[in-house]
């Protein structure tokens, strides 16, 4: 009896050792394929933005003041190299792409972590998803609205000391940045809502670390926004900080 109870079975555990490794396997081959599904969407969101780049290049052209047309050619932005204007447009459909997929990226990502929540949470996949479509077309939205004061105040400066030549990689790469940042930043209250959700945080908590959370989020915003002017990152902090107090509110809402 005592060496029964003080030997372990070598086939025994290599059989749970089997389980386990076949479990992390299905769990890995899971994740690959919502990996690859939200990629093909993306792709189909690319060629669908690639196909109406000429209107989407005009819409984001918008936010040039016409102080800048002595920068431009024909009214436009310029290009530097053979490759340089196919280059811009695969990257904005790429990034228009992407949002234009945020509803299958979303549900695959649901999708894989729900076999671990709890039924009570399992029945927020819908809201879930739509909520986080709604939040960052909002960001991407008010980034759109709001580009036209950190673009104007950029050329402005450039402009008392240099003859700015604005290229067209180097505009639509602030453009892209620019909204996707606000669009990713207006995700805040979805997170920190479902973090509340599964008991990972509360609202007590968020209430406590206020002062500090505030502080990191201005921080942050002065690196995550592209470019040196002083308009983008008062734009995003005061939305981050709109937002987490949003989301505290949201929380005591949800959890009464």
């Amino acid at each position: 009896d005592i060496l029964e109870s003080t030997y372990d079975n070598p086939v025994e555990d290599e059989e749970e050792d089997l389980d386990s490794s076949m479990t992390l396997i299905e769990h890995l081959e899971e994740l690959r394929w919502r990996i690859f599904k939200s990629i093909i969407a993306i792709v189909v969101g690319s060629i669908i933005a690639f196909i109406f780049r000429v209107p989407i290049l005009t819409l984001l052209e918008l936010p040039l003041p016409k102080m800048a047309a002595d920068a431009l050619t024909h009214g436009k932005p310029v290009v530097t190299g053979i490759t340089e204007g196919f280059t811009v447009f695969l990257m904005l459909s790429v990034a228009i792409g992407f949002i234009l997929a945020l509803p299958v990226v979303l549900y695959q990502t649901w999708a894989f972590i729900s076999p671990g929540l709890l039924a009570k949470e399992k029945k927020y996949a819908i809201p879930f998803i739509f909520t986080g479509v709604i939040l960052f077309a909002a960001g991407v939205t008010v980034g759109f609205f709001v580009l036209q004061y950190p673009v104007q105040w950029l050329i402005a400066f450039a402009s008392d000391s240099f003859a700015p030549l604005i290229t067209a990689g180097s505009y639509f790469t602030f453009v892209t940045f620019f909204m996707l940042a606000f669009g990713l930043v207006f995700e805040i209250p979805l997170v920190l809502t479902f973090l509340a959700q599964v008991d990972l945080i509360s609202s007590q908590t968020l209430t406590r670390k206020r002062a500090t959370s505030h502080i990191g989020m201005w921080i942050a915003a002065t690196f995550i926004t592209p470019g040196a002017d002083i308009y983008s990152p008062i734009f995003l902090g005061v939305s981050m900080s709109f937002l987490y107090e949003l989301s505290i509110i949201f929380i005591k809402l949800i959890k009464k």
